[in-house]
């Protein structure tokens, strides 16, 4: 048997506004709204469903970028003066990990969201 994930549902005070902000960051597109979702389509098949929401429980959600794409992200984060952290509890602001050998970003989503960006060896061995 082979299972995938195909998708998670994103809650959010605003769907178009989160996944456009999300899209915007990792420089994708946003998919087509269908029902109550905003589907953010991602190259693995997965894809992130916004959906509005009056009461929100924050999650994480991390995503894998080539060097190129995670320094782009970056840039686009800093360009937009949006607050980010080497961490995630948010205790080393506008730094940038390196610690595992890859590099890794955090910051918050419009509804409050802690996401991460990464490059690959970013993770210790086993997870």
């Amino acid at each position: 048997m082979t299972v995938e994930l195909n998708h998670i549902i994103v809650p959010a005070h605003d769907k178009h506004a989160s996944a456009t902000f999300l899209a915007n960051i990792l420089g994708i597109e946003v998919g087509p709204a269908w029902g109550p979702f905003v589907a953010l389509p991602l190259s693995n098949g997965v894809t992130l469903d916004f959906m509005d929401a009056q009461q929100i429980q924050a999650q994480h959600c991390a995503f894998q970028l080539s060097d190129p794409e995670f320094d782009a992200a970056v840039e686009r984060i800093r360009v937009a003066e949006l607050p980010h952290w080497a961490d995630p509890f948010h205790q080393r602001p506008g730094e940038v990990d390196d610690r595992f050998g890859g590099r890794a970003v955090y910051f918050e989503d419009p509804a409050g969201h802690n996401m991460e960006i990464l490059t690959p060896h970013s993770l210790p061995a086993g997870g």
